[in-house]
């Protein structure tokens, strides 16, 4: 058994409007097909305004940055340029979540910490995020450090199994997993329809979670891990993609994703749920990872849900975009802060990404 005692949160202090972020995006192209393309994507895309270690477009900042020349023309940063700044903030964000996490978990101090687990898929360095978080919270050089790099936005679902895994052989087990992605780093100034749609949607977070396999205390309001399970919907192996270019990360993030999603999901919930004693009718939250609104609307059809019931992924969309593998951890923050979740309530989360690969989980609400 496991419990996951505590989920933090965090964004760089820089935001774009989304409205704001679609007229930058549109007067970069030379097309005005483009430009009106651009601004349909914008406006139907259910994202208020998303999070970003870029200044460049800032009204107050001005002169050269990594998409902005010396002339005050658009560049196109080298992937050496945009991994620059990935390093320099994750410096800052990843001590910065990780301290914020254990200062704000009950019962839990640094020297409980005997594993660390860092994702992320936007950028690379070593000695890398782990070592970070060891220096951050002054942790024994013997605790356990892994990474998981370049999964994407279904990665926060191995990272949660791994932590989980590790609390069941060992009982006196606590795992810190930390979740960074800077994703608009790689926006792409481009005019194919892909480009398009990453600009749109992407954006900067950071997310961590504690687990262990020792009960919340009291007072606290945690999950108690119930099961995980995956799959993949190889038709569309294709469209949900990326490599590493030049100028940048590639990205394939085909329009037929939601639909091939949609199409799957109830198969895979009735896997999930087979062998269980739970149903999907037990379920009174679903933390959808909130890849962009068709993707949530494909969902909630499927399953036939409730507003209600998906409304968290969908507050989380409009407030911050799509953070990768970050995202759904945001979701599971809001539903269990939310004063309405009940204790024992089961939340099924989900995310998806490359494969195309489909990850869920089944949490339980403890509020001790």
């Amino acid at each position: 058994m496991a419990f996951i005692h505590h989920l933090e949160t965090l964004v760089p202090e820089i935001s774009y409007p989304q409205e704001a972020a679609s007229e930058i995006l549109s007067s970069r192209s030379a097309s005005d097909r483009t430009k009106r393309y651009i601004r349909k994507v914008y406006s139907e895309s259910g994202i208020d305004k998303r999070h970003s270690v870029v200044p460049d477009f800032l009204q107050s900042e001005g002169g050269p940055g990594l998409f902005i020349g010396e002339d005050g023309s658009a560049k196109e940063p080298t992937t050496g340029e945009r991994n620059d700044v990935y390093v320099r903030e994750a410096k800052k964000l990843i001590p910065e979540i990780a301290r914020k996490a254990v200062a704000n978990c009950p019962g839990v101090e640094s020297a409980d910490i005997t594993h660390v687990i860092t994702v992320s898929c936007t950028g690379f360095f070593n000695p890398g995020p782990d070592l970070l978080v060891i220096d951050a919270l002054d942790l024994s050089p013997k605790v356990q450090r892994y990474h998981l790099g370049f999964m994407g936005c279904y990665a926060a679902f191995p990272a949660l199994k791994m932590a989980a895994q590790f609390c069941d052989l060992d009982e006196s087990a606590t795992v810190l997993v930390v979740c960074l992605e800077l994703c608009s780093i790689h926006l792409q100034n481009k005019d194919d329809l892909d480009s398009i749609v990453a600009n749109s949607v992407f954006a900067d977070g950071a997310a961590a979670a504690v687990l262990s396999a020792r009960p919340p205390v009291k007072g606290a309001r945690a999950y108690e891990v119930n099961q995980f399970a995956c799959n993949l919907a190889r038709e569309g192996i294709e469209d949900m993609a990326w490599d590493i270019g030049d100028h940048g990360f590639n990205i394939v993030l085909s329009k037929y994703v939601a639909r091939i999603i949609g199409a799957g999901i109830k198969g895979l919930i009735e896997e999930v749920f087979s062998g269980s004693e739970l149903t999907a009718d037990d379920i009174g939250r679903w933390a959808v990872h909130p890849g962009g609104r068709a993707i949530l609307d494909k969902i909630e059809t499927s399953l036939e849900l409730t507003p209600e019931q998906i409304q968290a992924s969908r507050e989380t969309l409009a407030a911050y975009g799509n953070m990768s593998s970050a995202t759904v951890l945001f979701v599971l923050a809001s539903i269990l802060a939310n004063d309405s979740t009940k204790d024992g309530e089961a939340v099924c989360a989900m995310a998806f990404g490359p494969g195309l690969t489909i990850e869920t989980g089944v949490f339980n609400a403890v509020l001790a």
